[in-house]
C-alpha cells in the first residue's frame, strides 16, 4: 500500500509542478465573470451572464436540467458566482453556512454534516445517506469525504433549499449543494496563481492553466497546496497536534465541442492526497486547561486520505429541440486516522479492565460508480419536459480497530469490526414545465427509486446471536415528486410549490438490531422573486411548511451505533435574501427563520445516557412532543456591504468589505443537554483589496475580528473514542496575491 501511496502522490506532485511551473512565470488570475461563464458544462448548476452596466448581472442556473434565469426558477436557492466566492470568502464547504440562509454545516472527522431547514444527516455511517445532495461538476457525491477536497478554481456554487425529490441524484430530503468547477476555454491562452499567507502559518496556493488545443477542444489544468498550522495547543507528550492540515490537490479538464455545436463534452480527473493530525477536540470537563484551545493528548493523531474522482458528462442534439445528456463518474477513497480514544495524557490502560487509556484506528476504502441519462426538450415553446433515468452502484469497507492496552499509539486491537457495505440506488423521473396561458406555468414531476443496500458484518461487533445471519439487506422504494404553478410578471415571479423528498433506510451495525426504514419529507412552499429601481435591486423570498417523517436519528447503543426511525416533525419558516448594486456600493442581505419541532412522542436511545424514561422500554429515553429538532437554529442571518473607490484609471481601486453572519443556538441531538448544544454565536469579517490593473490585485483580511469564542460542533460518544467540542476558528488574518495573464 505504501507504494501505491507513494506512487499516486509522485504523479500528483508531477502534475502540480508542471502547472506551476507554467503558470507562475505568467502570474495569473481567474478570468472575469463573464469569460468563466462563457463555455459552461451542460450541467453547470450555476453561472453568471456578463454583467448588464443596468443592474445586477442575471444568475442562471441547471438545477431542473436546463439553463434558467434564476429568477425564473421556483426554487428557493442561494447562488454565488467566482466573484461572489472570492470576496466572500468561501474556502472550504463549512463556510456556506455563513452566506446561505437555513443553512447549519458540522464538520469534525470523517464527516460533514449539511443541514438545511433542520433537515440531512446527524451522523456518518457506511449504511447512511445524507440528506442534502451534494454534486461537483453535475456529478453525485454521495460521501462526505469527498467534499473538502474540491473547493479550489471554482466557477460557482448553489444552494437549493427544500426537498429535492424530482430531479436530483440520488433523492435528498433537506436540499441540493451544486458545485461546478471552471471549465476549459476554446478561444484564449490563460492562467493565473492565487496565494494566501496568514496567521498560523496557513498557507495555501491556487495556480490554473487554460490551453486550447483548437477551436473544438481545450484542456485546463489546476493544482492547489493547502496548510495550516493547528489553533490549539496540545501540551501532552503526543508528538502530533491536532488541528494541523496539509492539503495537495490537482484537477486536470477536457471540453470538446463539435464544428457544428451539435456534441458538447467535458471531462474532469481529480486527485487529492490530504494528510493532518485530526480534530481538536475539546474534552468536556477538562480538568488541566479551561482554554478552549489547549488541550492534553498523548496518543499520536492523525488523518491521512488519498482518492481521487472521474467524472465525464456529454450533450447531444439527437433531434431538432430534443438533446439527450449522458454522465457517468467514478469515485476512490482510502482514508486511515487514529485518535486519542480518552482525549487525554493521564487515563491509563488496561489492566485493570476498569481503566479507560485507548487508542482507536479506522480504515476506510469507498469504491463508487454513478450514470445518468436524460432526454430534454430545448425549445422556447409554452410545453417543456425532461426525462432520465440514475443509477448508482458503491461498495463501503470499513475496519475499526480499538486498542485498550495501549495509550500512545495503536499496537494491537482488542475490539474490533469490519465491515462492506454494498448500496445500489435505481430511479426513472421526469418533469414537465407548460405555460398553459400566460403568465401561468405548471410545474409537475414524478421519480421513482429503488434503493438496495447489502451489509456484511464481516467481523461483527460482539458475539454473534444463534441464528442470526452477519449478512443484512434493506430494500426501499419511493414514489416522490413535485407539483406548482407560478406566475410570471416581466421579470418578477410569483410560484407555490409542494414536493417530497426520500431517503432510503439501511442496516445497522449490532447484530439483531431491526433495520431502519426511509424517511420522508414533504413540503408546502409559497415565494417570489423580484426586481426593482431598474434592476439595481433583487429580493427573493419564500415561506414554507414540512412534514417531515419516519426521522433517522442515530446514536449509540451499548457503545455501538445504532440508526433509528424516531417520531414525525413539524416546521416552518421562511427565508430572504436581498443584493443590490448602485454604482461602486453592493450589499447582500440574507436571513431564514426555523420553527421546527417533533411532532408527538417518541422513544429513542442517548448517546449520553443509558438510562430508561417511564413509558419506554429498556435504555430507551422519552424525547417529547414538542422538543426541537436537531440542527435546527432557529434564526441565520448574514449581511455584507462594501464601495469600490476608483483610483484614477487603468482599472485601479481600493474596496474595503465588511461581512457579519449570525446563527442561533442548535441542538446536535434530541436531547439538550451540555454535552449537546451549540450556543448562537456572531462572526465579523472584514476585507480590503486593492485591484492594482486587471491583471493584479491584493488583498488583507481579519476573520472573526472580534475573537469570538463559540463552538461550532458538539462531537457525541462513539465506539472508537469520546465526544468533546470542536470550537470555531479565532481571530485570524492573512494576505493574498493574485495575478492573471
Amino acid at each position: 500500500m505504501s507504494h501505491t501511496i507513494n506512487f499516486r502522490s509522485g504523479l500528483f506532485a508531477g502534475v502540480a509542478g508542471l502547472a506551476a511551473a507554467l503558470v507562475l512565470p505568467a502570474a495569473a488570475q481567474a478570468q472575469d465573470t463573464a469569460a468563466q461563464d462563457k463555455v459552461a458544462s451542460p450541467s453547470a448548476p450555476a453561472a453568471v451572464q456578463a454583467d448588464d452596466a443596468s443592474g445586477l448581472p442575471d444568475i442562471v442556473v441547471t438545477a431542473e436540467r436546463r439553463t434558467q434565469s434564476l429568477q425564473d426558477v421556483p426554487i428557493s436557492a442561494t447562488v454565488l458566482n467566482a466573484a461572489d466566492i472570492s470576496r466572500k470568502g468561501v474556502t472550504n464547504v463549512a463556510d456556506l453556512q455563513q452566506i446561505a440562509p437555513s443553512v447549519a454545516i458540522n464538520t469534525f472527522n470523517r464527516s460533514t454534516f449539511i443541514n438545511i431547514r433542520g433537515v440531512g444527516i446527524a451522523q456518518s455511517a457506511p449504511t447512511s445517506n445524507p440528506g442534502v445532495a451534494f454534486y461537483v461538476d453535475g456529478v453525485l457525491i454521495p460521501h462526505e469525504q469527498f467534499i473538502g477536497q474540491s473547493f479550489y478554481d471554482l466557477a460557482g456554487i448553489e444552494v437549493l433549499r427544500g426537498p429535492q425529490g424530482t430531479l436530483t441524484g440520488q433523492n435528498s430530503t433537506g436540499g441540493a449543494v451544486y458545485v461546478r468547477t471552471q471549465d476549459p476555454e476554446f478561444d484564449r491562452v490563460s492562467g493565473y496563481v492565487d496565494g494566501t499567507y496568514g496567521s498560523y502559518n496557513a498557507f495555501k496556493i491556487v495556480g490554473a492553466l487554460n490551453v486550447p488545443i483548437s477551436d473544438e477542444a481545450a484542456i485546463r489544468v489546476a493544482a492547489t497546496h493547502d496548510q495550516r498550522d493547528s489553533f490549539t495547543d496540545n501540551i501532552g507528550p503526543s508528538a502530533s497536534t491536532p488541528g494541523n492540515s496539509d492539503l495537495y490537490a490537482g484537477r486536470f479538464s477536457l471540453a470538446v465541442r463539435s464544428p457544428d455545436d451539435v456534441l458538447r463534452a467535458s471531462l474532469h480527473v481529480d486527485y487529492f492526497d490530504s494528510h493532518s493530525d485530526n480534530n481538536a477536540v475539546k474534552r468536556r470537563g477538562d480538568t488541566v486547561s479551561t482554554n478552549p484551545f489547549v488541550i492534553e493528548e498523548d496518543a499520536r493523531s492523525f488523518q491521512n486520505s488519498h482518492g481521487g474522482k472521474l467524472s465525464g458528462e456529454a450533450k447531444i442534439k439527437i433531434l431538432d429541440g430534443v438533446d439527450l445528456r449522458t454522465v457517468v463518474g467514478y469515485q476512490n477513497l482510502h482514508e486511515i486516522d487514529q485518535t486519542d480514544g480518552d482525549r487525554t495524557a493521564t487515563a491509563l490502560p488496561r489492566p485493570p479492565a476498569g481503566n479507560v487509556g485507548r487508542v482507536s484506528l479506522v480504515s476506510t476504502d469507498i469504491d463508487t460508480f454513478i450514470s445518468e441519462v436524460n432526454l430534454l426538450s430545448t425549445g422556447k415553446g409554452s410545453f417543456n419536459w425532461v426525462v432520465g433515468g440514475f443509477y448508482l452502484d458503491e461498495t463501503v469497507n470499513v475496519l475499526s480497530q480499538r486498542d485498550n492496552n495501549h495509550t500512545t499509539d495503536f499496537v494491537s486491537s482488542t475490539s474490533t469490526f469490519k465491515t462492506s457495505a454494498n448500496n445500489i440506488t435505481k430511479s426513472v423521473f421526469g418533469q414537465v414545465n407548460w405555460f398553459v396561458a400566460s403568465p401561468f406555468e405548471i410545474v409537475a414531476g414524478l421519480r421513482y427509486s429503488d434503493d438496495t443496500q447489502i451489509y456484511n458484518r464481516i467481523i461483527p461487533a460482539g458475539p454473534a446471536p444463534v441464528g442470526v445471519s452477519l449478512v443484512g439487506t434493506q430494500h426501499s422504494t419511493k414514489v416522490t415528486g413535485k407539483i406548482g404553478l407560478n406566475f410570471h410578471f416581466g421579470h418578477d415571479l410569483l410560484y407555490v410549490t409542494a414536493s417530497q423528498g426520500y431517503k432510503a433506510g439501511g442496516v445497522n451495525l449490532t447484530l439483531g438490531t431491526p433495520n431502519f426504514g426511509p424517511e420522508t419529507n414533504r413540503v408546502y412552499e409559497a415565494g417570489f422573486k423580484t426586481q426593482f429601481l431598474d434592476n439595481h435591486l433583487r429580493v427573493n423570498g419564500d415561506v414554507f411548511y414540512s412534514n417531515y417523517s419516519d426521522i433517522q436519528l442515530s446514536s449509540l447503543l451499548g457503545g455501538l451505533p445504532i440508526t433509528q426511525n424516531a417520531a414525525a416533525g413539524k416546521s416552518y419558516g421562511g427565508e430572504i435574501e436581498v443584493t443590490g448594486q448602485f454604482g461602486g456600493l453592493s450589499f447582500n442581505g440574507g436571513a431564514g427563520y426555523l420553527h421546527a419541532r417533533f411532532d408527538g412522542s417518541t422513544c429513542i436511545t442517548d448517546t449520553n445516557s443509558a438510562g430508561t424514561d417511564p413509558g419506554c422500554t429498556t435504555n430507551l429515553r422519552l424525547v417529547p412532543d414538542g422538543r426541537v429538532l436537531p440542527f435546527s437554529p432557529e434564526w441565520t442571518i448574514n449581511a455584507g456591504v462594501q464601495y469600490e473607490v476608483p483610483l484614477g484609471g487603468h482599472g485601479m481601486s481600493l474596496t474595503p468589505r465588511m461581512q457579519w453572519s449570525h446563527l442561533s443556538q442548535q441542538v446536535a441531538t434530541p436531547f439538550p443537554s451540555v454535552n449537546t448544544i451549540v450556543p448562537g454565536h456572531d462572526v465579523f469579517d472584514a476585507r480590503l483589496t486593492f485591484q492594482i490593473s486587471e491583471k493584479y490585485k491584493l488583498e488583507g483580511f481579519v476573520q472573526n475580528f472580534t475573537d469570538a469564542r463559540y463552538i461550532a460542533s458538539q462531537i457525541q460518544n462513539s465506539s472508537s473514542a469520546d465526544g468533546g467540542s470542536i470550537y470555531g476558528a479565532p481571530r485570524t488574518w492573512g494576505i493574498r496575491a493574485v495575478a492573471k495573464f
